[in-house]
């Protein structure tokens, strides 16, 4: 991906595999203690997208409260359902006095995810509440997925029901209330215990 090869401050990333290949997979760094090292001002910026109720929205919407977003896509089979989960058990982990950050699910597949498709895949249970589906056209997904340095693939499985899937990076990025980023955690290298310690030493001060 050529956003991500811009990139050179030395992070790196995961790029989940959502055909069933092998996943591309490196860690973030960092560890809970120090997971507020991981906070680049390169990383995020202004978008307008369309949200799971049919709405016009950009980031000032969401501004004036931490906010976590993760890309993914609704035809995902397990990488993106497991990871919301992940985000729900880590919130259910916080101190009573640490109120979770708000949740985005931006989608990487917008040709499928309709606000409609959205509002029935974030209304589940298991993931966490309140959570925001978010949708455009290709070219205000790929927009903000540059924003945040986040590849994604279209990939053709013709013998699948679904015709095709998107691999994508797997990364979650906590944006402050002033949509700074604050840190990020790679799928596959935080549980929600973890998730949740470097949640509250953010979030409690």
């Amino acid at each position: 991906m050529r956003s991500i090869q811009k990139f050179i401050l030395g992070l790196s990333f995961v790029l989940v595999a959502c055909s069933g290949e092998e996943p591309v997979k490196v860690t973030a760094g960092g560890s809970v203690a120090n997971c507020s090292t991981r906070a680049y001002e390169e990383i995020g910026g202004p978008f307008t997208l369309t949200n799971h109720l049919g709405e016009r929205v950009t980031e000032e919407d969401f501004k004036g409260r931490p906010t976590l977003i993760y890309f993914g896509f609704t035809y995902c089979p397990d990488v993106c359902p497991s990871t919301l989960v992940g985000i729900a058990n880590a919130y259910a982990r916080l101190p009573e006095d640490v109120e979770p950050p708000q949740t985005l699910l931006i989608t990487v597949d917008p040709e499928r995810d309709t606000p409609e498709a959205l509002a029935k895949y974030v209304a589940s249970n298991s993931f966490p509440e309140g959570l925001v589906g978010l949708t455009g056209t290709p070219e205000e997904i790929k927009s903000v997925a540059d924003e945040f340095f986040a590849g994604f693939e279209k990939i053709e499985t013709p013998d699948s029901l679904a015709g095709y899937t998107m691999d994508h990076t797997s990364l979650l990025y906590l944006m402050d209330e002033n949509w700074t980023l604050k840190t990020f955690f790679a799928e596959g290298n935080s549980n929600p215990e973890d998730m949740a310690m470097c949640l509250g030493q953010l979030l409690g001060a």
